[in-house]
């Protein structure tokens, strides 16, 4: 059973007893998700991570009414997104969902026409259309000069950037990625997660990321789901997740290098704190356990 450590009194998404099964009643019958409940807290940047095959990805999918659930409820602000399906087109307004590789679903002739697909079909003015794609190319570190250019004639990484302002510029309630990051090289990684976390910062949207890297969720995340065998092994604030470390090894999961650096130094009886998980905290510990001050010199 899950370690639902700190359950939203009103979330912003909420799972109840969610099974999903592909290609039910044939040979092939496989179960992604197992009675999985599960609070996103609104406001949050929350982090999924797991395995390929963990159950992470048909889970997002589930968020914006993409798919439907075996069995169980998915609510957004307490309502089930079910109870009307004829209005779930609704519902992907307010729930942004932004796949693996969106870059290959790009097709206007501009940037700035590609970022403005989903506000214009939302019937909004042109003035606030432009508005919009003008800070959400902002958020995702895209230069003005870059938004007359075709899309196909930039990188890989401004792709990416591109088709995230396009979610972006519809300013849903709930953001959801699905592996933003991904085949990025470290540089291309950072500058796209530290757009999304500032989008969340400045906006208040709440925001949930897929990805397998430990590292971007300690450093990027405000709470984390751990996926598992089709289950939610763990759910909870960054902080009391990477506090175990043992239990995310136990399911074949890196932990961040310097948290691993951190339990070999508390086993050699130094005086270190066990839970650390970024470099800018195991800084300040390294500071602390010398007797200097944060940001001072040895």
């Amino acid at each position: 059973m899950a370690d639902i450590i700190h359950p939203a009194d009103n979330p912003k998404i909420r799972l109840l007893n969610v099974s999903y099964i592909y290609s039910k009643g044939t040979p092939f019958e496989m179960k992604a998700l197992d009675t999985v409940s599960l609070d996103i807290h609104a406001g949050k940047l929350t982090g999924i991570i797991g395995h390929t095959g963990s159950g992470k990805s048909t889970m997002v999918q589930l968020f914006n009414g993409l798919t439907s659930p075996t069995l169980g409820k998915v609510l957004l602000d307490g309502e089930d997104i079910w109870a009307k399906p004829k209005e779930i087109g609704k519902i992907r307004f307010r729930v942004g969902l932004v796949m693996q590789y969106p870059e290959y679903q790009l097709f206007e002739e501009t940037v700035a026409s590609d970022i403005a697909f989903g506000p214009k079909n939302m019937g909004l003015s042109k003035e606030e259309i432009d508005e919009r794609v003008a800070e959400a190319a902002s958020f995702v570190g895209l230069s003005p000069e870059l938004m007359d250019q075709s899309p196909f004639d930039l990188s890989g990484g401004q792709k990416r950037r591109v088709a995230i302002a396009g979610i972006m510029a519809m300013r849903p309630e709930v953001l959801v990625l699905d592996e933003p990051a991904a085949g990025l090289d470290p540089q291309g990684r950072r500058a796209i997660f530290s757009g999304i976390k500032a989008y969340n910062r400045l906006t208040g949207c709440t925001v949930i990321i897929v990805s397998h890297s430990m590292e971007d969720m300690a450093e990027f995340c405000d709470d984390v789901v751990v996926m598992a065998h089709s289950k939610v092994l763990m759910a909870g604030s960054r902080d009391e997740i990477f506090a175990h470390a043992d239990k995310l090894e136990s399911v074949g999961l890196d932990i961040p290098q310097i948290t691993r650096l951190s339990l070999m130094l508390a086993k050699e009886g130094i005086s270190f704190p066990e839970s650390l998980y970024t470099v800018g905290y195991a800084s300040d510990a390294f500071k602390a356990l010398f007797g200097l001050e944060k940001g001072g010199n040895a």
